[in-house]
């Protein structure tokens, strides 16, 4: 597609789009799905309470949910393709010959929630506050190759690109967009980040509706939305009311859904789902437990080792914690055998590297070699196992073997370097159950000389100190791609690591890992995407900046079966509750 210039309904990054123009609706909706009722959640976040509107500026806290069921953006995706949009917003998408710009032409019925249209100057106003200074910095980073927009006509705009990237178009495509008179004061706009009160003005399905601050907020279905009747929304939207109900703990939330106050609970927790998630309203059918099997990417869910810490900036000494975690003991005991040892950055997608790197792989790593760990160019990475062949006692030998070459020696009861500094960490979280994870691991290193130390605070000093690095250990769930673009940059590149409340949390810092991220970033087929990012993936798992943790291969969600009904299927690419959000309805 991107070839030569071309107009479409829509946009796919590397082939033909699923759906053809003029496609009726999505195959996974149920357009008898009634409307009305109500569906009552809580937050997907880990802090439940907000105190802002604004979900795209660092400080405070948004409502969950907001983005997606306020904002419309340019294109849509289907839950059930991935690496493609359809036109929302934009009645069509065209890419320039040269692949340096996209434009999208406007629908005229598009309208905001206060019955303005939507025009081409509050999708220009939408993108340079999301990548101006007072913005969360990601979205600056997210866009850093996006030039600028033109506003051609009172319906087109035309987004411009610093170089030609397939994925651009759909990540401008992909913007919330707002009206431009959200935050004005007496005709006056103000400064992005003092928006924070301010109700949105999106054009998306559902509008703010009742708020009990510190209790709940509740979404109410705007009865004149303009995409009721477009075919990226038929079927979706179907209940009148959504709200969010905050809680101040976990143990609360459980016992709150056991007691039926609201509908629908995604679990993360295997000690949960296992033994926790009973009682007398599962026994009646009220409550129904199920497990629903996704094709999404794994994500790699990781221990992030921060290597601006001077006790982690030697490679071996990294690879030598990551020997010590016992995932094999913790997944038997703990989790009950739901989960699967995280693989890299790109696990169950076609990105993922796997055994010796082949010719086209070598040849974007063999410019660096002496610059990355050996390792690289050979098998790749896998995380010590505790069975089979291998076992804990190994492991640990393994890891005092790579202490003792980096310098570090067990003497007066603990591990020492040459200057007789202790080897003690902190492991920074948010919530004090975490405990019980960490403990296992924090144990074996205590066999090794380590010192690992357990550091619960409170979530807004939990953010503060991840946005400033002030940190050793943590633990962060990234979400998985199956076409990785552009926010490698935020995660993983020299830039990000110097900016204060960028996603590089590692804070490696290195000139192969960004050009690896720039081949990726830059491929004009999928053919030039995959040795780029399986490059990528044996450079971090060989840096050891990431201990890989786990994942589930379903979404384990209990609901009530009694207020609420679903598709007969859910689609491949659903995420969760969003998919409970989209499509489900209320039972009459």
């Amino acid at each position: 597609m991107a070839g030569s210039a071309w107009a479409a309904h829509g946009y796919a990054l590397w082939g033909d789009l699923q759906y053809p123009p003029g496609f009726a609706h999505f195959s996974y909706v149920n357009l008898a799905a009634p409307k009305g009722g109500e569906l009552r959640l809580v937050s997907n976040l880990r802090v439940s309470t907000f105190d802002k509107y604004n979900p795209f500026t660092v400080k405070g806290s948004a409502p969950a949910y907001l983005s997606s069921l306020m904002f419309d953006s340019l294109l849509a995706g289907a839950l059930d393709e991935t690496a493609a949009g359809y036109g929302l917003l934009a009645k069509d998408v065209s890419v320039s010959a040269d692949g340096l710009s996209a434009t999208f032409v406007l629908r005229t019925e598009a309208r905001f929630h206060n019955g303005d249209p939507v025009l081409a100057r509050d999708v220009k106003h939408s993108f340079d506050m999301l990548k101006g200074p007072l913005s969360s910095p990601g979205f600056r980073t997210l866009l850093e190759d996006v030039v600028g927009v033109d506003v051609l006509d009172e319906r087109t705009v035309r987004y411009r690109f610093a170089k030609p990237n397939r994925d651009l178009p759909l990540t401008v495509g992909g913007l919330p967009v707002f009206s431009h008179r959200w935050g004005e004061e007496g005709g006056k706009p103000k400064p992005f980040d003092q928006i924070v009160m301010d109700i949105p003005i999106g054009s998306g399905p559902y509008k703010v509706g009742p708020v009990n601050f510190g209790k709940d907020i509740t979404y109410v279905r705007d009865p004149q939305y303009w995409a009721r009747d477009l075919n990226v929304r038929r079927g979706t939207a179907n209940f009148d009311r959504i709200t969010v109900k905050i809680y101040k703990d976990s143990t609360a939330r459980l016992e709150a859904l056991k007691a039926g106050e609201f509908d629908l609970m995604r679990f993360f927790s295997a000690g949960d789902w296992a033994r926790r998630v009973t009682g007398r309203k599962f026994d009646s059918g009220e409550l129904v437990k199920a497990e629903f099997k996704h094709r999404l990417p794994t994500g790699f869910q990781s221990y992030v080792l921060n290597t601006r810490k001077p006790l982690l900036q030697d490679v071996r000494v990294r690879q030598a914690l990551g020997l010590a975690l016992d995932y094999e003991w913790m997944n038997r005991q703990m989790f009950y055998g739901a989960y699967q040892r995280v693989q890299g950055l790109f696990g169950n997608t076609d990105c993922q590297a796997t055994g010796l790197p082949p010719e086209q792989e070598l040849a974007l790593l063999n410019p660096w070699r002496g610059k990355v760990p050996d390792a690289a160019f050979g098998n790749m990475a896998i995380p010590p196992r505790t069975d089979g062949e291998d076992s804990l006692r190994n492991n640990l030998r393994k890891a005092q073997a790579l202490l003792k070459e980096a310098g570090w020696t067990y003497r007066d009861g603990t591990l020492r370097n040459a200057k007789g500094q202790a080897f003690e960490l902190e492991y920074l979280d948010s919530n004090e159950a975490g405990a019980r994870v960490v403990t296992p691991w924090a144990r074996n290193l205590e066999k090794i000389g380590v010192t690992l130390k357990f550091r619960p605070v409170d979530f807004a000093l939990y953010q503060q100190r991840l946005q400033k690095f002030e940190f050793d250990i943590t633990s962060i769930a990234y979400a998985g791609t199956q076409n990785p673009g552009q926010e490698f940059v935020d995660l993983f590149s020299s830039k990000a690591a110097d900016q204060e409340d960028s996603g590089n949390l590692s804070g490696i810092k290195s000139p192969a890992v960004d050009a690896l991220i720039q081949h990726m970033t830059g491929a004009k087929s999928k053919a030039a995407l995959l040795p780029a990012c399986r490059a990528l993936d044996r450079v971090i798992a060989h840096s050891h900046v990431l201990v890989p943790q786990w994942s589930a291969a379903t979404h384990r969600i209990a609901y009530n079966a009694w207020r609420l009904e679903k598709p007969a299927q859910m689609p491949p690419y659903a995420q969760g509750e969003g998919w409970a959000i989209d499509t489900w309805w209320a039972k009459p």
